[in-house]
């Protein structure tokens, strides 16, 4: 018999971490989202390592990529949630932008186009709900 948690229980019920942190949106925040994604997996590294190393990295590297998008195209603050799933791990980034973010052409002069590749290429799922308040993206990682 399978030990996932069933019906209501939560993963938290079983020692499985969650995280949300809020930031103001300053460029240094890019930093502190980063070092709030690499508490959250080593709480969660904890109760279940990583499938593979790469996992690891490449939820820290989207992390920064849609921090630093938040403090590059939406003004103002933005929160950062982390949960584990049944498969991966799903983080949302809320901003205040009602703007979708959108695959832009690369430009090896250091001006960007790379990021929303890498988001769109990295995670299993990808999907962005706007509202008059702004927007979340959610991506879904494996663990």
């Amino acid at each position: 018999m399978a030990d996932e948690p069933r019906g209501d229980e939560s993963l938290a019920f079983h020692g499985i971490p969650s995280r949300a942190a809020a930031f103001p949106g300053e460029p240094q925040d890019v930093t502190g989202a980063r070092l709030a994604a690499e508490e959250f997996l080593d709480d969660l590294a904890r109760v279940e390592p990583p499938a593979a190393s790469e996992c690891w990295h490449d939820i820290v590297l989207i992390v920064a990529e849609l921090a630093a998008n938040a403090v590059q195209y939406a003004p103002g603050p933005f929160e950062l949630r982390m949960r584990r799933t049944f498969d991966g791990v799903h983080v949302t980034l809320h901003d205040t932008s009602t703007t979708a973010p959108a695959p832009r052409p690369f430009h090896p002069s250091g001006s960007g186009g790379i990021g929303w590749y890498l988001v769109e290429t990295l995670c299993t799922q990808v999907s962005v709900v706007t509202d008059a308040r702004g927007k979340d993206v959610h991506v879904f990682l494996p663990w």
